[in-house]
């Protein structure tokens, strides 16, 4: 669906962006990380024909971004991290406004219109001036304008902005429904909003790409080791030397203290040995049954905190 080659963007002597390739599929939500002034914006205006590229290819559906924009930008519903919306408009008219700037046919943007407005939950402030509404109206509306026309695909830069908690459920909710009929890129600061809607990541740093992969495989990417956590019942002293003494274990510790000899622990082990059923077998000889085994993988803030601070790529 999105195809970008090589892309590159350079101002001056300013290198914001620099040889980033990477596809987005039909039908995919794709997050896309960075720090600030790390390219994520100065990528999307490109993609969506703002701004051209110094060098290298956009396509989307197959039509190239500077040979082709118009059949581009028919495709693609932007919603920048502050909506361009002009305040003394009510949202009905500003939505109108939209669709004619877009060139949607009168008869098809009849048939749209209430069908957006209902999507994004603003069917009841259609008539309201724009000024007078709340933040987080003034995002629906702009996600709203980023709707019209039906395009394929929706770029949405920090769609959750300024927010309240939920707020940014709602917005949530509605990206991950969207994304059932559209393909998506998301740029976020909010890591676990990424997480609950995004298959897929690109992270970038310091205008290059740094990851391209699912926050689990790149979970598993950045360490040497498993790591997981099991309760078991038996003696602390007793079940510690036992796990000890399994192939693969590098590190046990007690997380807690469920009730008397009922203990939970975190392990760290060899990811390369798989030490489940060796860990089964072991405390089943001693009647220490294990109550639960649940895998610990690194959250996405800490695998953007490792790959942005320490610039260590992983393909």
């Amino acid at each position: 669906m999105i195809e970008i080659q090589n892309l590159t963007k350079h101002y001056g002597e300013i290198k914001a962006i620099e040889d980033m390739t990477f596809t987005v599929e039909k039908g995919e939500i794709l997050g896309f990380l960075g720090p600030n002034g790390a390219g994520k914006t100065t990528t999307m205006n490109i993609i969506t024909g703002y701004i051209p590229s110094t060098s290298g290819t956009v396509k989307v559906s197959g039509y190239d971004i500077m040979d082709q924009p118009r059949e581009v930008k028919k495709r693609i519903g932007y919603m920048p991290e502050h909506p361009p919306l002009y305040l003394d408009m009510t949202v009905k008219d500003y939505l109108d406004f939209s669709a004619s700037l877009k060139e949607v046919d009168k008869k098809t943007w009849k048939s749209q219109k209430n069908d957006i407005m209902e999507l994004v939950k603003i069917t009841h402030v259609q008539h309201r001036l724009i000024r007078n509404l709340s933040k987080g109206y003034r995002q629906r509306v702009g996600l709203a304008q980023a709707l019209v026309g039906a395009p394929e695909v929706l770029i949405l830069d920090e769609p959750t902005v300024g927010l309240d908690p939920k707020q940014i459920i709602e917005i949530r909710k509605l990206i991950k429904a969207l994304g059932k009929s559209h393909t998506i890129i998301l740029s976020s600061h909010i890591l676990p909003e990424v997480s609950a809607v995004c298959e897929r990541v690109v992270i970038i740093n310091k205008g290059k790409i740094v990851a391209v992969d699912t926050p689990e495989q790149l979970s598993k990417n950045l360490v040497d080791y498993s790591k997981f956590t099991i309760t078991i019942a038996g003696p602390d002293k007793k079940v510690k030397e036992l796990l000890q003494q399994v192939y693969g274990i590098i590190e046990i510790e007690v997380q807690n203290k469920i009730r008397e000899n009922e203990f939970s622990y975190i392990v760290e082990a060899d990811k390369e040995v798989d030490v489940r059923k060796p860990i089964f077998h072991k405390l089943a000889e001693h009647g220490y049954p294990i109550l639960e085994l649940k895998s610990l993988s690194m959250s996405l803030e800490e695998i953007f905190l490792q790959l942005t601070t320490e610039e260590k790529e992983v393909n």
